[in-house]
């Protein structure tokens, strides 16, 4: 027979293996006040940074690269398709815009860079992927099936604790291939922000959209002028033109993703003077117009963010 003091010995392994995996089990679970930030648009807010196309296959494949900007970590978050929180990890969109080959997109990078700028025990960032590659500004109309599922996915991400902090928007490109989706653009981008954030119920909820980078549709200008000169009050524009793109003109590369990342990110802390980030003189500036964020990019290098 084992006496009693031995068995204790022989179960103190079990018992604190059992501890040990009930605190990471508590540990991971996401605290309950998260800045929550929606991603939505099409394949450059999803992310394709890294895709390759291999024209005699006709497949595309990601090439796993990912930047120190974009990799784990604890205090970074996304909501998965199930509405569940887990880790964030590249790539972010990778259960929501299934059918496509996803890669690097901005989320990640403007994550960290507003991580980095909050104070100690700012808490969570909680990143809620909804954009789904080729899509029309028409497909993301009140009632339509991304309109549902963005409003869907937000309201659950809130309902878990935390706030919505704001909405970043990157979308456009399939506008430019027709001159009637071109001449609607601008009525139904406005129209559609207005409706989500009356659905949302948030006044004011800041919206952050990105003008086009690429050229590729010949009515590219005309789209890129209704989104440069849209102008509502909780809407401000970061200008993407200028970033490089993957082969074929459409997509942003890695490191684009990554500028552009850091200048949505540069773009909210701008936008809140909040006692919850750091403020230095380095990084402290004006308020940036409502209707464009056109100079952003030479305002960064002013300000000496790189990348």
């Amino acid at each position: 027979m084992v006496p009693l003091s031995s068995l204790h010995l022989l179960l103190l392994p079990i018992f604190l293996l059992q501890l040990w995996s009930s605190m990471n089990q508590q540990l991971a679970l996401p605290p309950a006040e998260k800045a929550i930030f929606i991603l939505a648009g099409q394949s450059n807010m999803a992310g394709r940074g890294g895709v390759i196309n291999d024209t005699s296959t006709g497949m595309a494949t990601w090439d796993g690269i990912v930047p120190p900007e974009c990799r784990p970590n604890r205090s970074i978050i996304r909501l998965a398709a199930n509405l569940t929180w887990v880790e964030a990890r590249e790539p972010l969109h990778s259960d929501i815009d299934a059918k496509k080959t996803n890669g690097v997109g901005p989320g990640m990078p403007f994550a960290h860079a507003v991580l980095g700028a909050a104070r100690p025990g700012f808490g969570a960032i909680g990143l809620v992927p909804c954009a789904v590659g080729g899509t029309k500004i028409k497909e993301w109309e009140r009632g339509t099936v991304l309109y549902d599922q963005l409003t869907r996915r937000a309201q659950a991400a809130m309902r878990g604790g935390g706030r919505l902090r704001a909405v970043l928007w990157y979308q456009g490109e399939s506008d430019t291939l027709e001159r009637e989706d071109a001449e609607l653009y601008q009525w139904r981008l406005e129209r559609f922000f207005l409706d989500l954030t009356a659905d949302l119920q948030i006044p004011g909820l800041p919206i952050f959209q990105v003008a086009l980078a690429s050229k590729v549709g010949p009515y590219t200008e005309k789209v890129r002028e209704a989104q440069l000169g849209l102008c509502q009050p909780n809407v401000r524009t970061v200008d993407a033109t200028g970033l490089p793109l993957e082969p074929g003109g459409l997509h942003l590369t890695t490191p684009a993703q990554v500028w552009l990342g850091k200048m949505l990110a540069q773009a909210f802390l701008n936008s809140i003077p909040s006692p919850a980030f750091i403020s230095s003189p380095a990084t402290r500036t004006a308020p940036p117009s409502i209707c464009s964020f056109a100079s952003l990019a030479l305002g960064l290098a002013r300000m000496h963010i790189t990348i």
